[in-house]
């Protein structure tokens, strides 16, 4: 397994914590938007890569925030240039 992105899951987590008081789905909607809106795609993708590897530093609404963002992802090598 490669080095996790440290600096990602802790950003990633501190936008979880920002969303808490909401409800759960409301929070991972808005954990999801927030990345895809604030996110460079380069972000996003290692984020991605993590959770496929392991996931297991991410907070559990950002674990599903970043599932979401994952399945809406074009797959490896289809993404425009």
């Amino acid at each position: 397994m490669s080095t996790p992105p440290t600096k990602l899951i802790y950003m990633a987590n501190q936008i979880g914590k920002y969303f808490a008081s909401q409800r759960r789905g409301d929070a991972v909607a808005g954990i999801a938007e927030h990345l895809t809106l604030y996110w460079e795609p380069r972000m996003r993708r290692q984020i991605c890569a993590y959770l496929a590897e392991d996931g297991s530093a991410l907070d559990p609404p950002v674990r599903q925030a970043v599932e979401r963002i994952a399945a809406a992802m074009p797959a490896a090598g289809t993404e425009a240039r």
